[in-house]
């Protein structure tokens, strides 16, 4: 089989990737002209030059290819110009899966994430069906990736065969930019954030996520999704789970909501001045007042999906970031 995996030049892109080489698939890799190819290292793919918003560019890397695993996203938790978001994620992913039922690629996963779906407000998992609409997505990101799944299940409505994924908080190795998850990993292990919010994360491996992928393309419905999740943890467990595999105290100190909003928006409003990536967002921080737990027994039940411990995923990103540093 030949598949192109877009987004494989970043974090779950390159482990889906690296999945498909496994099982000795080939891979065609969708990559920007001038973009960071240090995850691709060593790793025997055809790249083919092409973006999302530019669909002139998507007819040839989807042509002769069996699959297309759509990973690629923008993904941030702020950007100073929103619409660039709504472009890659909508309308690029529109423009790919458009550009694959045109060459008559014979089965697709699209990524999404767990940020387009509902959180019930008794305090129990999410999961596929809990109700949600775009009025209930905070910030561009969610909603941006909410409405390009919502583009995903139309096209697989009208016939092109996709199946949706939903990962929640990968963590693990090769993280290159890293995600906004990657750097609180980072930062935790570095002693750099010494308090904490109320907020709980689902947090899984990447390599289970990608695992997830391979499993949604072999069994998943079309027009369906599925949560590829792992453990549910508070951010307090996540940040002590880090300081104890880095050798370092955990933090102690919780800090309500309303002391940290007006550090986001001081942050954001440096980050315009600078251009440089804000320490915390509102966006962010108004996401963090809802525990964003999640339950993967669909998954589980029709996929057969797994997910190794918790703990093994912080042991894994910790050690890839500690062997960037050195």
């Amino acid at each position: 089989m030949r598949a192109l995996v877009t987004g494989a030049t970043g974090f779950v892109g390159s482990a889906v990737a690296r999945r498909l080489l496994r099982d000795g698939h080939r891979v065609r890799v969708l990559a920007r002209a001038g973009s960071d190819r240090s995850n691709l290292q060593g790793l025997d793919v055809e790249v083919v030059e092409g973006d999302l918003t530019k669909p002139a560019s998507l007819l040839p890397a989807c042509d002769g290819c069996d699959a297309l695993f759509h990973v690629a996203a923008d993904y941030r938790l702020w950007a100073p110009d929103p619409a660039e978001l709504y472009r890659a994620n909508v309308e690029g992913t529109r423009a790919i899966l458009e550009a694959a039922r045109r060459v008559g690629v014979k089965r697709i996963v699209y990524t999404s994430s767990v940020a387009t779906l509902g959180i019930p407000k008794d305090g129990t998992p999410g999961s596929e069906a809990t109700p949600v609409s775009v009025d209930d997505m905070i910030g561009h990101y969610k909603r941006s990736k909410f409405l390009a799944e919502e583009v995903a299940r139309q096209l697989a409505n009208d016939g092109v065969p996709v199946v949706i994924v939903n990962p929640s908080t990968p963590i693990g190795p090769y993280d290159v930019k890293p995600t906004p998850t990657g750097r609180i990993v980072r930062d935790a292990m570095a002693g750099r954030l010494p308090a904490y919010v109320d907020t709980g994360l689902n947090i899984v491996h990447v390599e289970d996520v990608a695992e997830g992928h391979w499993l949604a393309y072999e069994r998943g419905v079309v027009g369906e999704r599925y949560i590829l999740g792992g453990f549910n943890m508070s951010l307090r467990e996540v940040l002590t789970e880090i300081a104890d595999i880095a050798g370092r105290a955990p933090p102690k100190v919780r800090l309500p909501h309303a002391a940290v909003m007006p550090v986001a928006y001081v942050a954001e409003a440096w980050a315009r001045l600078t251009g440089m990536t804000p320490i915390a967002t509102v966006e962010e921080v108004r996401m963090s007042k809802k525990r964003m737990f999640f339950s993967s027994a669909r998954a589980q039940r029709e996929l057969g999906y797994t997910a190794r411990p918790a703990r093994l995923a912080l042991e894994d990103a910790v050690r890839w970031f500690k062997s960037r540093q050195a």
